[in-house]
């Protein structure tokens, strides 16, 4: 078997068994039947044959798919009331009613409540089985609409071409297909959540959901219902349930942002999640399992956080099982023109707009510019940009339209500092001074490359090379590591 056609087995596999399907009919033999056909699929199933055996099912942990009889003999509830409560409390959760009295009125009346299709009884095994397959590639697709309607201006793969990103695309390919718990860290807006849905994109969980939590700014009561769900009452199911993120990124992944603001009360209870991959919802008393791959993000020093009591060593070392560092927008500087271009046409694209450019004395600016917002600023530059500038008839970004902030970046300033005065100079160690700022300038706009820095200023690879040792700006003192090339 060719290993293409055995991941895809492999991911159909857990696609499969990853929907839990509840059977809700008052026959036992029919709950039988059907629990057979649906298993020989590769489906895992529950049972229930009264209406609160039923709710008490579906709020002690949400199926993918419900089968609901209508007619429910000695059940508080009959099928329909039932439905009207599902759709109430869980509307994501597809319903398909059977009964063995149908009639058209009654088909109406279901599909008209909410539920997905009706089928009656006695049926056919390869009819449910269509109809159960249609039925959660129907919610899947609408999962994923909701997803992508959510993570517009998200991209989920890494723009760049630098030694940095190529090595950290490299990371992400190693680790994707794995289950392991992965850390990252970086500066804000350094593009954290790209990468966790970059490997969420490469695993075997594709598929299944990605939910996205972000830890900051939540108190601990909140957080811990939006992490693990509420039951409203535990003596009345009848009131519903909320799902917390653990359990609807079951199968998948949970990406849990800046993990580093979350409240050291919530932290102990998030050790055990990951150690025993249960929980139970806030109010409740039953533990619900879930199978989830977590990453997580940080802007902060971990380590410094541990020492200062505001985060659990044990949550660190279980959480950072593989970690993974992004670099700042500033250490990568050639990358700015590419993710300048992708943003541009990405952005023109979805407004309608003309693809514009930019001059190069405005690209030189976006490469002296230290970014202190990273890729998010430059992307909200992009959109500014657009916004000041509509006209169709531009068709290229000069320097005078950017802001001001950049406009100052110029990357020939000379720094002649508060006690330097260039007429105190002579000619020779002014011009040194010019060259040793404005070399410094280029090679940083450049990312530290050299053969890029001397293509551009119009010099051979190795007399700059010396020309830079001569001027000193590759001294420690400079924080710009010299390369032959970035690719």
């Amino acid at each position: 078997m060719k290993p293409k056609t055995r991941n895809k087995l492999r991911t159909r596999r857990l696609f499969e068994m990853s929907n839990d399907i509840l059977i809700v009919d008052d026959e036992s033999d029919i709950r039988t039947v059907l629990c057979g056909i649906l298993e020989d699929e590769g489906y895992s199933t529950r049972e229930a044959g009264t209406s609160e055996q039923a709710l008490k099912e579906i709020n002690e942990r949400l199926p993918s798919l419900v089968i609901l009889d209508i007619w429910l003999r000695e059940s508080e509830l009959d099928g329909i009331e039932i439905l009207q409560w599902l759709k109430n409390n869980y509307p994501s959760v597809p319903v398909i009613m059977i009964s063995g009295h149908g009639n058209i009125e009654t088909a109406v009346n279901s599909i008209k409540a909410g539920a997905y299709d009706f089928i009656e009884k006695p049926f056919q095994a390869d009819k449910l089985i269509l109809l159960v397959q249609r039925a959660l590639e129907a919610e899947g697709l609408r999962q994923e609409n909701l997803e992508l309607r959510k993570r517009i201006g998200v991209s989920d793969q890494l723009i760049g071409e630098s030694q940095l990103i190529s090595q950290l695309n490299a990371a992400i390919n190693k680790v994707a297909p794995g289950n392991s718990r992965i850390l990252i860290t970086g500066p804000p807006g350094s593009g954290k959540e790209v990468v966790s849905r970059a490997i969420h994109a490469k695993s075997g969980r594709i598929n299944r959901p990605f939910i996205v939590l972000n830890c900051a700014n939540m108190n601990p009561d909140r957080l811990e219902i939006e992490l693990f769900g509420i039951n409203h009452a535990a003596n009345s199911p009848t009131f519903g349930s909320k799902v917390g993120v653990f359990e609807r990124a079951h199968t998948g992944t949970l990406f849990l942002d800046e993990i580093s603001d979350m409240p050291i009360e919530t932290q102990g209870k998030i050790v055990r999640v990951l150690q025993e991959q249960k929980f139970i919802r806030v109010g409740g008393d039953k533990e619900v399992h879930v199978n989830v791959r977590v990453i997580s993000s940080t802007n902060k020093n971990l380590q410094e956080e541990i020492a200062n009591g505001r985060f659990r060593e044990d949550l660190f070392y279980r959480l950072s099982v593989v970690p993974m560092q992004l670099p700042a927008l500033n250490q990568r500087r050639d990358d700015i023109p590419i993710l300048t271009r992708f943003f541009l046409h990405e952005t023109a694209e979805s407004a309608g707009q003309p693809i514009k450019c930019f001059s190069d004395e405005a690209m030189a600016l976006l490469q002296a510019y230290d970014w202190p917002g990273n890729v998010r600023q430059l992307k909200n530059l992009i959109d500014w940009i657009l916004i000041m500038y509509p006209d169709n008839k531009i068709t290229t970004v000069t320097a005078d339209m950017l802001p001001p902030e950049l406009k100052k970046a110029t990357p020939v300033d000379v720094k002649l500092g508060k006690n330097m005065d260039v007429l105190a100079m002579s000619l020779r160690k002014a011009r040194e001074h010019f060259e040793r700022e404005y070399l410094f300038a280029q090679v940083n706009r450049f990312g530290g490359n050299i053969s890029q820095t001397a293509s551009f200023i119009g010099m051979e690879r190795s007399a700059l090379h010396r020309k830079l040792k001569t001027l000193g700006v590759n001294q420690e003192e400079r924080p710009v590591k010299l390369v032959e090339n970035s690719k």
